[in-house]
């Protein structure tokens, strides 16, 4: 029964009270099972692993609290995900998004674990990279293309935003072409088709007069040719060019974006050269949302931890 309770859930991805119901046993037996059966999986520490991924996924909806003051208070109920960046396993899901719980879970390893770990991937998070410092002395640290591109295409918004309020004194409209075409800026230019390109440089010529959009768009696109140079060497020659694409646009949001290259080119240099992401990490979270969507939401984190957990190692196991 055992057996074909935990197969309802984990393998065939069911609620609990579904699967309760199926059954015809309580739902608390269910989710017993599900919780024994986490407590078997293996020990992290005897887990031959030399690559990380962590990143974070919002648990729960935002709520909002009353303080002592009668102020409402904003509360983002997160959690932190580290990954086998190789396999892709889930190993650990941690309250919150700071360094100390980060770093109390690394300290929880083993010497021997923390020393084999080589490279960890995660976005441009000072508290991650503060945990990763602090806890794994030989790993050096990636930071994952998908953000910095993300980063890179805030920028690009931000202009666009900026642009359209000091000329009509209002936000974006669908009269606006560079507004009606807004996702099209954020797309990579080698993906676009002949009639895209076409649509871009209209949308340049028409509602571009200070060419500062254009010069944001350049520098966004830089930024992608440098992330995928394939030697370091490439690199460096991409970011010099990236850097005289900054001096001529010389506006604020470049600038904004050109500081934080600046800060995580060390982890740029270590993603060059090893091409380690947070890939299998994201796989992992969609995942993760597929697992709390099944559930219409948890209340409890411990039992969505343990569901996060089987399901991942069963995935593997497959």
């Amino acid at each position: 029964m055992k057996t074909a309770l935990l197969a309802a859930v984990i393998d065939s991805g069911r609620a609990v009270v579904e699967v309760a119901a199926a059954y015809q046993v309580a739902w608390w037996t269910v989710q017993a099972t599900v919780t024994a059966a986490a407590v078997l999986l293996p020990e992290v520490d005897d887990l031959q692993v030399r690559r990380l991924g962590i990143d974070e996924h919002r648990y729960r909806r935002v709520r909002w609290f009353r303080d002592e003051s009668g102020g409402w208070r904003r509360v983002e109920p997160w959690m932190s995900t580290i990954v086998n960046a190789a396999s892709g396993q889930v190993l650990g899901i941690v309250d919150g998004r700071d360094s100390a719980t980060v770093g109390g879970w690394l300290a929880h390893r083993s010497p021997a674990w923390r020393a084999r770990i080589e490279v960890v991937a995660i976005d441009p998070s000072a508290a991650f990279k503060k945990a990763i410092t602090e806890q794994l002395p030989n790993a050096k640290i990636s930071v994952d293309p998908f953000h910095l591109v993300q980063l890179a295409n805030l920028m690009v918004t931000r202009v666009r935003q900026r642009l359209v309020r000091e000329r009509e004194q209002r936000r974006g409209r669908k009269v606006d072409p560079a507004w009606a075409h807004r996702t099209l800026l954020l797309r990579g230019y080698n993906s676009l088709s002949d009639r895209g390109k076409a649509r871009l440089r209209t949308v340049f010529a028409s509602d571009d007069p200070t060419d500062e959009l254009s010069a944001a768009w350049g520098v966004k696109e830089q930024l992608r040719r440098l992330l995928n140079t394939s030697t370091i060497e490439q690199a460096r020659t991409e970011k010099m060019i990236l850097g005289c694409y900054v001096l001529a646009a010389d506006m604020e949001e470049t600038w904004r974006l050109w500081a934080t290259i600046e800060t995580w080119w060390p982890a740029v240099e270590v993603l060059i050269r090893t091409r380690v992401t947070n890939a299998r990490t994201e796989a992992a979270n969609t995942g993760i949302k597929h697992i709390k969507r099944t559930g219409r939401g948890y209340r409890n984190s411990s039992h969505y931890q343990a569901r996060i957990l089987l399901t991942s190692a069963a995935r593997r196991a497959a």
